[in-house]
């Protein structure tokens, strides 16, 4: 695959996803404001990872948030799942570049964003007496998002999915925290619950306007599979946030109803 051009938008996008420092994961150069003309789709296989990131086929288990490891375990969780919602981001500005500049300079405002809370997340993680790179991790992002053969897929899974239902992670956790006097993790989770909305609204946008509407049956079709609405919520649903997020109260009726469709029923 031929790199984008030197000093561009897409050269930056590329450059990330492969970068395979921890350094330049968390504090990379501020993206160009020049864009390649008429660039050709790259779909990148998989992200480079640094070597303080040990990939596992299965993340540790939660053993409670009362200790300060059991806290740093799941913002590590955290942590790594902005970083493959950055790179994500940066893939599907390089997969679909037929798409508007407007689309393409959105997902990289996300991505600076993404990355704005990996920090976050690793100052807490240090706060707490640990280091990124102290607990296993998972690409599920990776092994899942990269099926997306359309934009308008990607941001039902990203914006409308993963990234809505982190609406809810956060809120839960944040409340979870706060329960076992960590007030400061509490308040940096809330922090990143309350920038989500604007990702997630502009999965709703943009899903409208690649596809002419938004509702939940065409949401649900637009996931490729295994992929369902199971993963793409939390409990409680936090309605009011996402009716913020443009998600039109029908769709979030819809969602809070499905279940899953139990074989021979």
């Amino acid at each position: 695959m031929t790199p984008p051009l030197e000093g561009t938008a897409e050269r930056w996008a590329f450059d990330y996803v492969a970068c395979a420092t921890l350094a330049g994961k968390l504090s990379p150069s501020p993206p160009p404001a020049r864009w390649e003309e008429g660039p050709a789709p790259r779909r990148l296989a998989s992200p480079g990872r640094p070597p303080e990131l040990l990939v596992a086929a299965r993340a540790e288990k939660t053993r409670g948030l009362g200790s300060a490891r059991g806290r740093a375990r799941v913002l590590h969780t955290f942590f790594h799942h902005e970083l493959q919602a950055a790179e994500l981001m940066c893939f599907a500005l390089l997969a679909f570049p037929e798409t508007p500049l407007a689309f393409r300079r959105g997902l990289l405002r996300i991505a600076e964003d993404e990355i704005r809370h990996m920090r976050i997340y690793a100052e807490q993680i240090q706060r707490l007496g640990f280091r990124v790179g102290d607990f296993a991790v998972r690409d599920w992002f990776w092994s899942r998002v990269p099926s997306c053969a359309t934009p308008a897929s990607f941001v039902a899974v990203m914006g409308l999915g993963l990234e809505s239902a982190n609406l809810e992670h956060s809120a839960s956790f944040a409340a979870r925290f706060r329960a076992v006097g960590d007030e400061e993790g509490a308040r940096a989770q809330e922090l990143v619950g309350v920038e989500e909305i604007a990702h997630v609204r502009f999965g709703a946008r943009w899903f409208t306007e690649l596809t002419g509407g938004l509702d939940f049956a065409s949401w649900e079709r637009a996931l490729p599979t295994p992929l369902t609405p199971l993963l793409m919520k939390g409990t409680p649903l936090q309605r009011e946030a996402r009716l913020r997020a443009g998600q039109p109260p029908a769709f979030v009726d819809e969602l809070e109803r499905w279940r899953p469709v139990t074989p021979g029923c």
